[in-house]
């Protein structure tokens, strides 16, 4: 894992959606809708086909959109630096509440540790210091925050 901040948009994983979003969706859409780029992912390899589906790539492509739907919600606005400014192109960010309810119970069950076939959250485990075994708390508070935010999101 490449990364250079506690989120899932600062890792390669995150520019690797991004980069999926620029070339198969954003030509076709002025309109972000969660529903529809979670199918994208799900076709991209970027996210399982259900919550038994657990990997780490799936639960940082779960994170990411999460993050990139709330920089939409706080900015109105996403920017992602490309060729073409496709991302300036971005008029909306739609979500339902079964898209919002996916991401939230990807994320509780990262936070809750639900183990893979491994008996390991693969993520989590990246997060955790190596002699201690605590979560690094700055990436433990983010995850709370994301999963707090898709609670009150949905429930509005």
């Amino acid at each position: 894992m490449g990364a250079w901040g506690i989120k899932a948009l600062e890792s390669d994983e995150g520019l690797d959606m991004i980069g999926i979003l620029t070339d198969e969706y954003l030509s076709k859409h002025s309109i972000l809708n969660l529903d529809e780029i979670l199918e994208l992912m799900k076709q991209e390899g970027m996210l399982g086909e259900d919550l038994s589906d657990i990997d780490f790539l799936y639960d940082n492509t779960a994170m990411a959109l999460a993050e990139l739907y709330f920089q939409w919600k706080d900015d109105g606005k996403l920017n992602y630096d490309t060729d073409n400014s496709i991302w300036c192109k971005v008029t909306d960010f739609t979500a339902s509440k079964m898209a919002l309810a996916f991401l939230l119970r990807q994320l509780t069950d990262i936070k809750n540790e639900v183990p893979d076939e491994d008996d390991i959250r693969e993520i989590v485990d990246l997060w955790k210091d190596e002699d201690s075994g605590e979560i690094d708390p700055e990436w433990s508070e983010h995850l709370e925050r994301l999963i707090e935010r898709l609670a009150s999101e949905q429930e509005a």
